[in-house]
């Protein structure tokens, strides 16, 4: 019987399943350069054919300065609301079993699956003065749709499922032992949610908050029908940047859009700088 000599000093280190980490790491690069870094280039190169006196024109008149208020201000609102409404809905799938519980996981999708067209005149019919919801608030003088509140409502509708997919698997991997443990020496459930679970997950909710918020800021479809689109009430930056666009007026849609980026990247840059000092603070004190 023949026998197979091990490599003295230790086994053969596995190699990797997918070999070439040059070829790999050219294919990722020219990928993203090819899907996100050119098409963000042509949006400012073709910025910059303008003067700097057009540039600052065209970004800083009354009406689009209106419509970035509103669009990053409802953007924050919602994803404020989904970070407090997402991670109760991701709390009651992980820790409580109820009939319906795979309907409403599945609902939480829907946002998703649903074309934002379909979404939008939805929201509209239910929001509207003679809708199912809004007809009851009118009674009560609150307006919903062709409103400011209009665009809080589907901007927090499809922002739902960013924090409640991201939020979700965090709760089933967090150790019920140590919420026993702090039970058990005397913790009541605020002190128990305030030093053991939410360190636990506020990575996730910045992670959800910043992914609703950015979704947000580009959403057109759902809101386009709720808003009314009203010059300086309801008028948001994208419906802004497409009017732009059929008015052939190009690089006056592409000034809006650089300053939608620039704000855009450097919120996520905030959150992302935030959501990397909570996650050391936290390793920190596991130390």
């Amino acid at each position: 019987m023949s026998s197979i000599a091990l490599p003295v000093g230790g086994s053969k280190k596995p190699g990797r399943v997918l070999p070439g980490f040059h070829l790999s790491l050219g294919f990722t690069l020219f990928y993203l350069s090819l899907i996100v870094l050119v098409p963000l280039s042509a949006v400012f190169f073709k910025t910059f054919t303008m003067s700097w006196d057009a540039f600052v024109t065209a970004i800083t008149s009354p009406r689009v300065v209106q419509s970035y208020k509103l669009t990053f201000g409802a953007s924050l609102i919602g994803a404020a609301l989904n970070v407090f409404f997402g991670g109760t809905v991701a709390w009651m799938l992980v820790r409580y079993s109820f009939p319906g519980k795979k309907i409403v996981d599945a609902l939480v999708d829907l946002p998703f699956a649903l074309p934002t067209a379909v979404a939008g005149i939805a929201l509209t019919a239910l929001y509207s003065a003679n809708g199912w919801i809004g007809r009851y608030l009118e009674a009560f003088g609150v307006k919903v749709a062709f409103t400011p509140l209009g665009v809080v409502v589907a901007l927090t509708f499809i922002g739902l499922p960013f924090v409640v997919r991201t939020v979700q698997p965090v709760l089933e991997e967090a150790e019920l032992e140590l919420e026993e443990a702090a039970s058990s020496l005397g913790a009541n459930r605020i002190q128990t949610f305030v030093k053991v679970i939410f360190p636990t997950i506020l990575p996730a909710l910045l992670t959800g908050f910043a992914l609703a918020f950015a979704r947000a800021t580009g959403e057109y479809g759902s809101v386009i029908f709720i808003a009314g689109n009203i010059p300086m009430v309801s008028e948001i930056t994208p419906l802004f940047i497409i009017t732009k666009l059929e008015q052939y007026d190009y690089t006056g849609a592409t000034a809006i859009a650089v300053v939608m980026l620039v704000v855009s990247f450097i919120l996520l840059l905030t959150i992302n700088l935030l959501q990397a000092w909570t996650r050391k603070r936290g390793q920190a004190k596991k130390a």
